[in-house]
């Protein structure tokens, strides 16, 4: 492996050249600011005994700068990606891997130009995935999954034995409380948490931070699930990415690694059991509400499905919109998100079969940047040849591969077994 205080080849001076380029360019981008709705259409909505469909469509969209011009953008990322294949050549691996990027990003620009049509909803569909998409041939859809989730949540939610802790910690208190555990982590980095009224859930990470809505309330569990999925996962992959020499764009994710990052992020909450059965069933109700607006469901009977499952009006109008956000009242969802179950299938089975090839060092490689799994051998061999660095920060349960190994092996046993005759053998048991 080449040691990192050795000149540069021309290589690698190439790559971060092309890697940088691809990171100032999507810098002016933000999907979803650009798809959220505006309070008033909400204030509207609730005024109307939450009976009329919010008024959006594409000429509301129209009114809301993107911020860039989009031709210009799309025409950049062309030619980076025309420069991948002139200066690194078309089968190099890392030029395959910029060049899928940069039309990824290129077909973000058009998802964002089409906001409010029929076309909006499906380059989100092919990049972020339906609810009708398989694993493998003749797999169970990611609805069917969802369903099945849900016939077990379903009871468990209901149990007085696991109802959830009262939300009694305010936003501001939360923010001094994720910051300790930041400055734990990251000594000095630059990271933080912060207050924000401008973000649709109770929390999301950006480049090196963690926003909390300021009006939301939490308990001491939704903070340990807030460590582990933000600040462990997302701004720990986040930092590992901004770290590596050469391949900067690892800093930086498109929508495809978006899949990976959420995926990876609830496998960390179950892996350390910070998650519990009511958030898996909020991840699952959105799966179950995009699967309805694809079936021809409009935000109205959303809204009402949400209001089934015992939330307020505001808490349905606010998981309601996290589908429509960027089409229309009436119009195909935004999908992404499905990447919460699908990115921690794709994940967990890519451990798990790594620990059953007897590869499990490619585990970490996971946490190099924001990755995507279908890239992992590729990034294996870059770690090998030191144009990618292994990652700087790990959380305990990635660091411990033997113990990792071992939960892994027994899920590969466990899993062969027909669980429908266990139900049968243990029912005069349980």
């Amino acid at each position: 492996m080449r040691t990192t205080n050795q000149k540069p080849s021309t290589y690698l001076t190439e790559v971060k050249n092309l890697s940088d380029r691809i990171v100032k360019a999507q810098q002016p981008i933000r999907v979803l600011d650009s798809l959220k709705w505006d309070d008033n259409i909400k204030q509207q909505f609730l005024k109307s005994g939450c009976k009329e469909l919010p008024a959006i469509d594409a000429a509301y969209y129209k009114n809301r700068s993107l911020g860039f011009d989009p031709e210009e953008k799309k025409r950049e990322f062309h030619e980076i990606e025309r420069d991948l294949v002139r200066k690194l050549g078309q089968l190099n691996p890392l030029s395959v891997i910029m060049r899928r990027i940069c039309r990824e990003y290129q077909d973000v620009v058009w998802m964002l130009e089409s906001r409010g049509t029929e076309t909006f909803s499906n380059i989100s569909q092919e990049l972020y995935g339906s609810s009708q998409d398989v694993f493998h041939v003749g797999d169970p859809t990611i609805a069917e999954l969802g369903s099945m989730m849900e016939a077990t949540l379903s009871q468990l939610v209901q149990l007085d034995l696991l109802s959830e802790e009262p939300k009694t910690i305010k936003a501001a208190d939360a923010v001094d409380i994720l910051n300790e555990k930041i400055e734990s982590l990251f000594p000095g980095d630059g990271l933080k948490a912060m207050l924000s009224d401008g973000i649709v859930s109770d929390a999301a990470a950006g480049t090196n931070y963690v926003k909390l809505r300021a009006d939301a309330f939490f308990n001491m569990r939704d903070l340990r699930v807030l460590e582990v999925h933000e600040i462990w996962v997302h701004l720990g992959t986040t930092l590992n990415g901004m770290t590596q020499p050469y391949c900067t764009f690892l800093g930086k994710g498109p929508p495809s690694a978006t899949i990976t990052q959420e995926g990876l992020a609830v496998l960390m909450e179950i892996l350390t059991f910070s998650s519990t059965p009511h958030r898996l069933m909020t991840l699952i109700n959105r799966v179950r509400a995009i699967t309805m607006v694809e079936e021809g469901a409009d935000f109205l009977e959303i809204f009402k499905f949400f209001r089934s499952k015992g939330l307020d009006e505001e808490d349905s109008y606010t998981l309601s919109t996290r589908v429509f956000r960027g089409s229309s009242a009436t119009g195909m969802p935004f999908t992404k998100d499905l990447t919460y179950i699908k990115g921690f299938v794709l994940t967990y089975n890519f451990i798990r079969l790594a620990v059953s090839k007897g590869k499990p060092d490619r585990i970490p490689l996971l946490f190099c940047g924001k990755t995507m799994i279908e890239d992992m051998k590729v990034l294996h061999d870059l770690v090998e040849e030191g144009t990618v660095i292994p990652p700087h920060f790990l959380p305990p349960q990635f660091k411990d591969l033997m113990g990792l190994s071992a939960w892994m092996s027994f899920s590969r046993f466990m899993t062969s077994l027909n669980f429908q005759q266990l139900e049968q053998d243990y029912s005069n048991i349980l």
